[in-house]
């Protein structure tokens, strides 16, 4: 099964829609096959963001995402890297389709509810930033 990493983003985390965003997940047929709540430090941004290091916006990408818990999960299923990047819709919420997550609970382009993994090597290299091993059941 292929795997991907999503982050429920501090924005959609603290206004209470977790369980909202993991619904429309499991209702589309993917499996939870790891979950945590944490908080993200500048050294974690600096290893999941890597790429962007150095760009204007990045300062303020890494004071948001550290600014409160987000909540990391490992989903599974057929071709789910391609599916939740539907499911979370356009970056910009202004932009995403109707009933997708950043539609429904984004407020912004720079709030914009969930992150997930772009492609299998996106999220090869993403999931062990946030989980070992012996956290991942699948």
């Amino acid at each position: 099964m292929e795997k991907t990493l999503v982050l429920i983003k501090p924005d959609a985390f603290g206004k209470n829609h977790a369980g909202d965003i993991l619904k429309i997940y499991e209702d589309a047929g993917f499996k939870i096959i790891a979950a945590k709540v944490m908080r993200m430090t500048a050294e974690l941004a600096a290893k999941h963001y890597v790429e962007h290091i150095g760009r204007p916006y990045y300062p303020a990408l890494v004071e948001f995402m550290t600014s409160a818990p987000i909540m990391a999960l490992v989903l599974s299923g057929d071709d789910v890297i391609k599916k939740v990047r539907e499911l979370n819709g356009a970056t910009n919420p202004a932009e995403a389709a109707e009933g997708t997550v950043r539609k429904l609970y984004a407020a912004d382009k720079t709030k914009n509810a969930v992150h997930a993994s772009d492609s299998e090597a996106s999220a090869a290299r993403e999931i062990p930033i946030f989980f070992s091993a012996c956290e991942i059941f699948d």
